[in-house]
């Protein structure tokens, strides 16, 4: 089967207009139309009712919707296998959310590159559910998030826990005056929220919500503020730049690695993780 007639089936599906799958597509409306046809053509049956301006899948579309997208992603994954450069004898798809790109994946990058390995890695950036459900797909081989997934079928490696504190640009400042002024909340996961909210239950809202740790660091070095961060992220700046907040508790976050359990590549996972037990 042609993989371009199984992208614009889901292209019209997300879209609901065959104008706007075309132009996601970059091709006419005419060639959306006609490979939606050739694909009902060669299933025997129509997969979308066609109203002027509400497009939806037929009975027929929705059962073969969850089989086209794992069509697709396989064909996507066979790609990657078979597209490694010279040299190389694995490659691993590896996804994080935001924040722990932040927190200490860029050294564990380098730590592989340097390292040498015969293993290519292509990363990306996902939400948790977008993460866990390409790992249970096999589209993604690693994942890495900040709240343990309790599913049988992904395995689960608690990494070594980071210390997160609250900074600030103005020095000797209190945790009292730290949340109440030009403070930047940073989502480091549902434990952290949740401590945070016990800890200062009656702290004022904050002046910006940051769901990645650089957005709120280079928010602080431009414009002032307070927030929680990865003591490593702002250990060069310690004492010149940002402060510490002396007061303030010390949160040490928990991060996870995550795999499928019939992944075929444990052993370099495995390997590609053991920087994760010298740090």
């Amino acid at each position: 089967m042609d993989a371009g007639l199984l992208k614009a089936f889901l292209e019209v599906y997300r879209a609901r207009h065959f104008g706007r799958a075309a132009d996601n597509l970059f091709i006419s409306q005419s060639a959306v139309s006609a490979r939606i046809k050739q694909l009902e053509d060669e299933l025997g049956t129509r997969l979308f009712t066609r109203d002027r301006n509400n497009i939806e899948l037929t009975g027929a579309g929705q059962k073969f919707l969850v089989y086209a997208e794992n069509i697709l992603n396989t064909w996507n994954k066979a790609r990657q296998e078979i597209s490694v450069p010279e040299g190389v004898n694995t490659l691993l798809s590896v996804a994080a959310l935001p924040s722990i790109w932040d927190i200490f994946l860029e050294n564990w990058l380098i730590w592989v590159h340097q390292k040498n390995m015969t293993t290519a890695l292509q990363t990306s950036v996902m939400r948790t559910d977008s993460l866990m459900r390409n790992i249970l797909d096999g589209v993604l081989d690693l994942g890495f998030v900040l709240d343990p997934p309790k599913t049988p079928q992904i395995l689960v490696k608690e990494l070594t826990p980071v210390p997160l504190i609250m900074v600030s640009s103005t020095p000797a400042v209190s945790v009292e005056q730290a949340i109440k002024e030009d403070y930047i909340f940073v989502d480091w996961g549902t434990s952290f929220s949740n401590m945070h909210s016990r800890q200062y239950p009656d702290m004022p809202p904050p002046m910006l919500r940051a769901g990645v740790g650089r957005i709120a660091l280079s928010f602080i070095n431009k414009v002032g503020g307070s927030a929680y961060l990865p003591e490593a992220m702002v250990a060069e700046q310690l004492g010149t730049s940002l402060f510490k907040v002396e007061d303030a508790a010390v949160v040490h976050k928990d991060a996870y690695a995550i795999f499928s359990q019939s992944s075929t590549k444990k052993d370099t996972i495995e390997e590609v993780l053991k920087w994760f037990d010298k740090i």
